[in-house]
């Protein structure tokens, strides 16, 4: 069975505002300006599943693009199966600051936030 296009249109990830900007921060930091910023899935953590993030310069012909005020999120078509509705979000509170995926696929997740399950 194969997808149809609107299927694969509808699978995507949500940039927010804040992780948007950090993004553009942390690219201008590390003299990346032309750089995306990389997620990716890949087995392993505590639970079974963890998140990568890294800036990249160069597109795979499975990677999805997202973007958001100018700012681009490139996932390879296997993570994004696992990270699809997901939301990336950068946070700050009294435990520090990170981003942070809510992503309605991982049936758990350990307690640092980096590494899920599902179910």
């Amino acid at each position: 069975m194969t997808e149809s296009t609107s299927e694969i249109e509808e699978r995507q990830i949500v940039l927010t505002q804040n992780a948007a900007r950090r993004i553009a921060v942390l690219r201008t930091q590390e003299q990346a300006e032309n750089a995306f910023l990389r997620i990716a899935v890949s087995g392993g953590g505590c639970s079974g599943f963890q998140y990568g993030l890294s800036f990249d310069d160069q597109r795979n012909a499975d990677d999805f693009v997202f973007e958001r005020d100018g700012i681009a999120v490139v996932v390879d078509d296997v993570s994004l199966g696992l990270l699809n509705g997901a939301e990336v979000d950068f946070v700050e509170d009294l435990m520090g600051a990170s981003f942070r995926i809510n992503n309605p696929n991982a049936a758990s997740s350990c307690g640092c936030g980096n590494s899920f399950s599902i179910g």
